[in-house]
């Protein structure tokens, strides 16, 4: 049995092809055949230059698995989602689906999301790990018969589902600066644009598996500037940008600042609850003030779940939640099949901009005074679980709450942090927030950040 490494803890992601080739993804299709024993799954691809011939290759293992393959192209993952949950094909709808993306990865790189029937995640709790160990034993039984491959057009459905999320009664003209970094997610701005009333200042829109904006992750400050810069040239509303599969989506206010995504969970679990009082959002450990008193003062129920989609996505489907939010810029919808989205954050943003009539920094501003925050701060150590442990000895005796779901949280009266080790590097993550107190937040990132460094 020969190990294959790239697999993680939520997905498949590797170098190509020292990592992941044509011949792995092949016994991956084996795998996630033998496992989950699907007859139909749909297949789709980012912009990365080894993605058809990944997407090849993992469509030969299914067939020859007697999984009949569906096709949808180059898309995006939450297409995928889309497709496995709703869309037909011969009038039944889809066992499982499987993205060949790496995400924000560097252009070398690939990987694979797997979903089961109704977009159900597969990760590492739920079946990723099955798949492994076939794929590594590479021994499957011969099928009754080979699957058949045909291309499947569901863009339609999808783009009437996103736009089911809007009124458009409700819209009136904004003008957007969109980046999709390298192209990715365009065409799906393409399709939606003749059925809003805005404009469009389009960046960086040829798809382009090279990466020649760069690594396509504007989570890093040096990939913000040209969509900050956009903003203030053109006098934008809004300014978007999103990662390489598109199913997170990152904002930029009126002045071009950068706005965390913790502030737009709250933003939008508030727009959730002002149509639906007393429905439940679904929030992670790492930064958490502004959303519950969001959730207090609008009449909803936060729900407190691990970080990462899979757990998201379980205790969403688990409390009937309409709504989930990561500070990380996944958010996820009950009518999306509980699967994130990149684009139905933007569409809601953007309506609630033209009801209140105000730009977003304001709609922003008085939560980000009331709750200022670090931002997550990552950083690289050798021994993630000493830091962790040293960090809860230092603050733990005099804490008003701890609590272990994801890492470590500690809160006092009027500041609170998250420790996080990373599911798939030796780092560790740091959250810091204050109640109305930055100059609080900034002391205690850097008395934290001080104390992870020594250990």
């Amino acid at each position: 049995m020969s190990a294959i490494a790239c697999f993680k803890a939520y997905d498949v992601r590797g170098r190509v092809p020292d990592e992941l080739d044509e011949g792995i993804a092949y016994r991956i299709g084996r795998a996630f055949a033998a496992s989950l024993g699907p007859a139909r799954v749909a297949v789709g691809c980012d912009v990365r230059l080894s993605g058809p011939r990944i997407k090849a290759a993992l469509s030969e293992g299914l067939r020859d698995s007697g999984v009949d393959v569906y096709d949808i192209g180059q898309c995006g993952t939450e297409e995928i989602y889309y497709a496995t949950a709703y869309a037909r094909a011969d009038g039944k709808t889809m066992d499982g689906g499987i993205m060949v993306t790496a995400s924000h990865n560097p252009a070398d790189y690939n990987g694979m999301k797997f979903v089961r029937a109704g977009s159900a995640p597969v990760s590492a709790d739920s079946g990723l790990e099955e798949i492994r160990r076939l794929a590594e034993g590479n021994r499957f039984p011969e099928p009754s018969r080979r699957g058949s491959l045909q291309l499947l057009d569901c863009a339609a459905g999808y783009i009437d589902r996103l736009l089911s999320y809007v009124d458009a009664a409700a819209l009136k003209p904004l003008k957007l600066v969109v980046n999709p970094g390298n192209g990715g997610a365009g065409a799906v701005i393409d399709r939606l644009a003749p059925r809003l009333p805005f404009e469009f200042i389009r960046l960086h829109w040829e798809p382009d598996g090279r990466f020649p904006n760069g690594v396509p992750n504007p989570m890093l400050e040096e990939n913000r500037a040209i969509t900050a810069a956009a903003v203030r040239e053109h006098g934008a509303d809004l300014g978007l940008a999103w990662d390489g599969d598109f199913d997170r989506c990152f904002f930029f206010d009126e002045t071009g600042a950068f706005i965390e995504g913790y502030y737009l969970v709250g933003l939008l679990a508030e727009s959730f609850l002002q149509r639906s009082p007393g429905e439940r959002i679904v929030h992670d450990p790492r930064l958490v003030w502004n959303t519950l008193d969001i959730a207090h003062r609008s009449g909803g129920e936060a729900v407190q779940s691990k970080a990462g989609h899979a757990f998201i996505k379980e205790t969403m489907r688990a409390t009937g939640a309409i709504y989930g939010g990561e500070m990380s810029a996944h958010h996820y919808f009950r009518d999306f099949a509980y699967s994130d989205s990149g684009m139905i954050p933007w569409l809601l943003v953007a309506e609630h901009l033209c009801r209140q009539g105000q730009p977003l920094s304001r709609l922003v501003a008085d939560r980000m005074a009331a709750f200022p925050c670090s931002g997550e701060i990552n950083r690289a150590i050798a021994n993630p679980g000493a830091a962790l442990a040293a960090v809860k000895s230092r603050y733990a005796a005099n804490a008003e709450f701890i609590d272990d779901t994801d890492g470590i949280s500690i809160a006092f009266p009027n500041w609170r942090f998250n420790l996080r080790p990373s599911n798939t590097e030796p780092l560790v993550r740091l959250n810091v927030e204050s109640r109305a107190n930055p100059a609080l937040m900034r002391e205690k990132t850097r008395e934290l950040l001080e104390l992870i460094e020594r250990n």
